[in-house]
């Protein structure tokens, strides 16, 4: 994915995700804590939300998209009735589409007409995710590949961000393309090359793993107060619980795969060198540019 396009398609999952962490983010980070229930995993699947909140100019772009895609299927369904007027006058709407979007951002590749997020959120203590690794461990020694396989399957607590694009450096010429087969009498291969343009639809998932965005935003939290020299001592406690409730997600990340354990180690040591700087009140700027910055690292490398 080129560098636009990666501007273009954090535009839109950012408002996403922080739509659906902000609000909870803090009942959340001790639910695993507090909870004596098993483990489970809850998966929903959320768009409308995100739909509303996405800019005017993306809107309009997965809006020529959406419309781009459901003229060719038009089209296809036109040509099987044998109705070759209707079939060239849903692809002059699929061009028109189409140059609309490139002439909106002439740099755009990809051109998003669908965004789903899946959400599979566990709330589970470390403790708890250790034990049942190490069960399914015991299970696969013993060739119980079933049951390692369930105690596993829920392990994960992320959005998975799955966007659906129309590669505008080929779908444009492939629709004009089939025009003149049309006009030729060749249907067969018109209805064939359409097809097989629907099947160039570019799919791609990014992975954001919640225990991390959730340490992310507690950590938001904590710098804000450690930058106050005047903190009061209900603050004070504030702050420790922020930096508690972050290094316990960031554990919770580690035991989920999310980063391997020399990342997360230095992570812990940036918490605790950030729990120092801070004790007893003290107070500065620039404590958590570093694991501002090792966050970021850990998100990337996950999402790549």
């Amino acid at each position: 994915m080129n560098k636009n396009n990666w501007h273009q398609l954090t535009g839109i999952l950012l408002t996403v995700i922080l739509l659906a962490l902000n609000s909870s983010v803090l009942a959340k980070t001790r639910k695993a804590e507090e909870s004596s229930r098993p483990m489970q995993s809850v998966q929903t699947e959320v768009t409308p939300e995100a739909q509303d909140k996405i800019s005017e100019k993306r809107r309009r772009i997965i809006s020529e998209a959406v419309t781009s895609i459901e003229e060719t299927e038009k089209a296809l369904l036109a040509l099987e009735a044998k109705k070759t007027d209707e079939a060239i006058a849903a692809l002059e709407k699929v061009t028109g589409k189409l140059e609309v979007i490139l002439s909106r951002d002439p740099q755009l590749t990809l051109a998003p007409l669908k965004v789903s997020v899946i959400t599979s959120d566990l709330y589970a203590s470390e403790a708890a995710i250790k034990k049942a690794i190490k069960e399914a461990e015991d299970y696969l020694e013993k060739g119980r590949v079933q049951e390692a396989r369930t105690l596993i399957s829920g392990l994960m607590s992320q959005m998975t961000v799955r966007v659906t694009s129309i590669p505008l450096a080929t779908y444009p010429g492939a629709i004009k393309a089939v025009i003149p087969l049309i006009d030729q009498g060749k249907i067969d291969e018109a209805k064939a090359a359409l097809e097989l343009a629907l099947n160039t639809l570019v799919v791609e998932e990014f992975i954001f793993p919640l225990p991390i965005m959730r340490a992310e935003l507690l950590l938001e939290n904590a710098e804000a107060l450690a930058e106050n020299k005047k903190r009061t001592d209900k603050e004070n406690k504030e702050l420790a619980t922020f930096l508690n409730d972050a290094g316990t997600q960031l554990e919770i990340a580690r035991a989920l795969g999310y980063g391997d354990k020399k990342v997360h180690k230095n992570l812990a040591d940036q918490i605790n060198d950030i729990e120092k700087r801070t004790k007893g009140g003290k107070s500065g700027h620039g404590f958590f540019d570093k694991i501002r910055q090792s966050l970021a690292d850990i998100k990337r490398s996950i999402m790549k």
